[in-house]
């Protein structure tokens, strides 16, 4: 990649620094909080309704949620608007509705896995903790990736092994504070993030806005991607109808009442009145949290191609952005080091690198806490002490990370960003789905069907770009798929459920 210039300069250097000083800090500091494992998963279930929406949408509104988010909209214009509105619009009808989010929370557990065992078996916990596990590591899998090539893009790095060696720092920071903190360093710290990250993303659409003008930025990408750039009907759009369904699922329902970083929220909340309130006013937050980085993406998409110096490095000779989707993913980035003044750049830079290790911490911590709590304690007869359980996930923490950098520096994304991560979530949340909606809404649902679900889960991979060439399915979008496998394991589920009723009798 060509040398760019960027506007990130020493001040800049100092303010991140700074920043991220603070942040392990805090980390450090309430490390002396934690008492038992109730405090370090859902930070003893205490969190109040102005705290958990901004962690709520701190966590969410991540470094790699605006690189992804960017991503499509720079791939698809202003049709990848559709995805915000889907999520904005599905969590408020979750906070109005308690759908899902509000039985869990009442019933007192931790985590979707813990709600397997209350409601079918503990094997159906351990396979359902591993699956979660499995497709939780996966999804995050290019995080560090990501994060990586937001700093490389913004500080004017090119040399390839800058990657690596900012992904290994990066991964260093987050490790040490979400070791040491566990959930109320999370939350803290999301706050924290939540109040840098709103200012700093609403400047820079107002700086993006001012730079580039908005007629332009309409009449560009019309002349890139016609009207497809503004209808996600359309299949040239890079969408179509299939798409918009499998958004409703991924975007909307999983991402505020499957998914479980979201759930752990919901059940961190101190009343059931808490966990409407957070997700009703969320859902704002879930709507920017799309929206906002994708208009960054679509101004990146004009800027790059009004400028002689970048055009050819992301543009076909025809006009149509690359199919690079590591390319793509630079864009935003190198568009921010070009439009944003030395200072302003170090505190939007240290904002979304904050937001990074807010999302990253978040999901570590339920991944290494799932694991434990989910797999290890009910495999060994939950006979592990609190004190064995704290360190049992701190090391899962670490294992996890270490692999998280190896699996970011091997894997050749091949798909935008935002498709990787909803399908390698597939392999989780469609059994998932099938398991929350039967057992909490349909009382015959039952043990084999519920292990029939969690295995068909599986099948998402093959909507992964190496499995699915692999397989030969390159005819199937990874939308298709991932609908497929949601409804196939919900079929299972119901037929299961009948075929093979639980011998202890009907569910109360």
């Amino acid at each position: 990649m060509p040398t760019l210039d960027s506007n990130f300069g020493l001040i800049d250097w100092i303010i991140v620094g700074v920043y991220m000083l603070i942040t392990v800090g805090i980390g450090l500091y309430v490390n002396r909080y934690i008492r038992d494992m109730s405090d370090y998963m859902v930070a003893g279930r205490s969190i109040k309704s102005y705290l958990g929406v901004a962690t709520m949408i701190g966590s969410e509104l991540g470094l790699v949620t605006v690189m992804y988010s960017a991503q499509k909209g720079f791939t698809g214009g202003f049709a990848a608007f559709h995805i915000a509105v889907i999520a904005g619009v599905v969590a408020f009808i979750v906070g109005i509705t308690g759908f899902i989010v509000v039985p869990l929370r009442e019933m007192g557990v931790m985590t979707i896995p813990e709600f397997y065992e209350k409601r079918f078996s503990r094997g159906v916990r351990i396979m359902g903790g591993l699956l979660l596990a499995l497709s939780g590591i996966l999804n995050m899998g290019l995080f560090l990736k990501a994060g990586a090539l937001f700093v490389t893009g913004l500080t004017g790095m090119t040399d390839p092994a800058s990657v690596s060696i900012v992904m290994t720092v990066m991964l260093a920071l987050v490790l040490v504070y979400t070791i040491m903190g566990g959930m109320v360093s999370v939350v803290i710290t999301d706050y924290l993030q939540f109040v840098v990250l709103s200012f700093g993303i609403i400047l820079t659409c107002g700086i993006a806005i001012f730079t580039l003008g908005w007629t332009p930025i309409v009449e560009t990408v019309m002349t890139i991607h016609g009207e497809a750039g503004f209808n996600p009907m359309l299949d040239d759009s890079g969408f179509g109808p299939s798409y918009i369904m499998w958004m409703i699922f991924t975007a909307g329902l999983v991402s505020c009442a499957v998914w479980q970083t979201s759930v752990m929220r919901a059940c961190a909340a101190e009343s059931v009145e808490v966990v409407r309130r957070m997700y009703m006013w969320s859902s704002i937050g879930f709507l920017v949290r799309f929206m906002v980085p994708q208009f960054l993406g679509i101004c990146a998409l004009v800027y790059l191609f009004q400028t002689p110096a970048t055009r050819s490095l992301f543009f076909t000779e025809a006009g149509a952005p690359v199919a690079d989707a590591t390319l793509t993913l630079r864009a935003m980035p190198i568009f921010l080091s070009q439009i944003l003044p030395t200072g302003l750049i170090g505190l939007i830079g240290a904002g979304l690198l904050a937001a990074f290790m807010s999302t990253h911490d978040s999901y570590l911590l339920c991944w290494a806490s799932v694991l434990t709590h989910d797999v290890v304690a009910p495999a060994t007869g939950e006979t592990l002490s609190t004190r064995h359980r704290l360190l049992l996930s701190r090391v899962f923490i670490l294992l996890i990370g270490l692999f998280l950098l190896v699996w970011g520096l091997w894997y050749d994304l091949g798909q935008d960003l935002w498709d990787y991560m909803a399908i390698s979530g597939a392999i989780y949340f469609t059994g998932a789905f099938a398991l929350l909606l039967t057992g909490l809404y349909w009382k015959r649902a039952s043990t084999v069907g519920a292990y029939l679900a969690l295995i068909t889960g599986i099948g998402a991979l093959a909507g992964l770009g190496p499995v699915n060439r692999a397989l030969g399915l390159q005819a199937y979008t990874a939308a298709e798929i991932g609908l497929a496998t949601t409804v196939l394991s919900l079929g299972l589920m119901v037929a299961g459920s009948l075929l093979f009723p639980d011998k202890r009798g009907v569910h109360g």
